[in-house]
């Protein structure tokens, strides 16, 4: 019934860009707070970037100024601006959905590939 569901990663240069969307079903959206995480090879998951159902963000240091957030509520989306990509950003991309007193749902992950 519930569905996180990624897309947009692939591979990109490094200075390029990419938008990672996740669309999310089967949950009340505009209650959840949503974020992005992600994990590279041989590193723990990390959060990226969250938006809560307020509309309030927050970053990890080393991708501000280079991601946002968003989120639109009508759409049951939630979206992840990526620009200046860098190779260290390589990873697994994971869509998150949270609720108080209730457990997260995660995408099964979208890969971005950031090579020359």
């Amino acid at each position: 019934q519930v569905q996180l569901v990624e897309s947009g990663g692939g591979l990109v240069q490094p200075g390029g860009s990419l938008r990672l969307s996740c669309a999310a079903s089967g949950i009340i959206f505009s209650m959840h707070d949503m974020g992005w995480y992600r994990q590279a090879p041989g590193k723990e998951r990390e959060l990226v970037a969250s938006v809560g159902s307020s509309g309030t963000s927050n970053y990890k240091d080393s991708v501000k100024g280079r991601f946002t957030i968003s989120r639109e509520n009508a759409k049951n989306t939630v979206y992840l601006q990526m620009n200046s990509l860098k190779p260290e950003d390589t990873a697994v991309y994971y869509c998150n959905a949270y609720r108080t007193w209730r457990v997260d749902y995660w995408g099964k992950g979208i890969l971005v590939t950031v090579s020359s």
